[in-house]
């Protein structure tokens, strides 16, 4: 659950409604300077590898599922936790959930999100990725390291993620109609916008969402920058400029979607977080009709 506490009230959005949105900004990814999914390189059916990273995108939080319909609570208020403060080994179990849910019917979705979970946890292990394509909750700085059991888990896990991956591509490989998107020049290119659009949809869903290492960095109140945006291949990448204006507006430079502006809206339930416990949280959540947040990405 992601969750905002403003002036004595929780905002909260789900896990999966979030991923929607980073969906709906992946679909109008593309205009006349920046390349549609699916057509960084040249492949043989580009719209319908479109629509497998659309697909990955919108559904690369899936694991959270059962843990935002069920989801652990505050005591001092009764509502959900905050993402920052479920543990590690929590989160690594909604990925080994989220991962292979597609891997049968959608390898290729399913491979962007285990590239996804593996590029999230893994800086916390110096794993050796390169520090410009950090997703841009680590923008400023890297992820605090870990040490000890929470490491040698980490571990095990990107492991696992790596054997999924040999699968996935397996799979994906075995149709030679598909078989060139596993080429770096077009997966390269979709990780990386699935790290994006994550975290502008992020960005949205609350003025300052805590990344994983628990220090708040503003995502979505102050300006701030998308490094290493894909613009018409895997080489060719721009720094994109994000500009709140107010009242939901936010410039973009240069400008990436194909409507301008571009209407965004997603769903947050507000509950009072004052006054301790106040009644079942089930019967709260379903109690309260969600809220409608408007943004609108535009060129100026």
């Amino acid at each position: 659950m992601l969750r905002t506490d403003r002036e004595g009230r929780a905002w909260l959005v789900t896990q999966p409604h979030h991923a929607e949105v980073a969906g709906y900004l992946a679909a109008h990814w593309g205009n006349r300077e920046f390349a549609r999914l699916g057509h960084f390189a040249p492949v043989s059916d580009p719209e319908r590898l479109r629509a497998e990273a659309v697909l990955g995108i919108a559904q690369h939080d899936n694991g959270w599922w059962e843990w935002d319909a069920d989801p652990r609570l505050r005591e001092a208020d009764g509502l959900p936790l905050g993402l920052a403060e479920g543990n590690q080994r929590e989160g690594m179990d909604r990925w080994r959930l989220g991962v292979p849910r597609f891997r049968e019917a959608h390898p290729y979705a399913a491979l962007l999100i285990s590239c996804h979970a593996f590029r999230l946890h893994a800086p916390r292990v110096g794993a050796g990725l390169d520090p410009a394509l950090r997703h841009p909750l680590y923008a400023k700085a890297a992820p605090a390291g870990l040490a000890g059991e929470e490491a040698e888990a980490t571990r095990t896990f990107l492991a696992e993620l790596e054997a999924v991956q040999s699968e996935l591509r397996a799979r994906v490989g075995a149709d030679p109609a598909r078989a060139g998107w596993l080429d770096p020049e077009q997966l390269d290119p979709h990780v990386r916008m699935l790290q994006l659009l994550d975290g502008l949809s992020l960005s949205l869903c609350a003025a300052v969402i805590p990344p994983l290492d628990g220090e708040a960095r503003g995502l979505g109140a102050d300006p701030f920058d998308l490094p290493e945006v894909p613009r018409r291949s895997r080489a060719d990448r721009v720094t994109v400029s994000l500009r709140p204006l107010g009242g939901g507006r936010i410039v973009c430079w240069p400008y990436p979607f194909d409507l301008d502006p571009l209407p965004v809206s997603l769903q947050a339930r507000v509950l009072d977080a004052r006054g301790g416990p106040q009644g079942p949280f089930e019967t709260r959540w379903h109690a309260v009709q969600p809220e409608p947040l408007r943004f609108a990405y535009c060129s100026a």
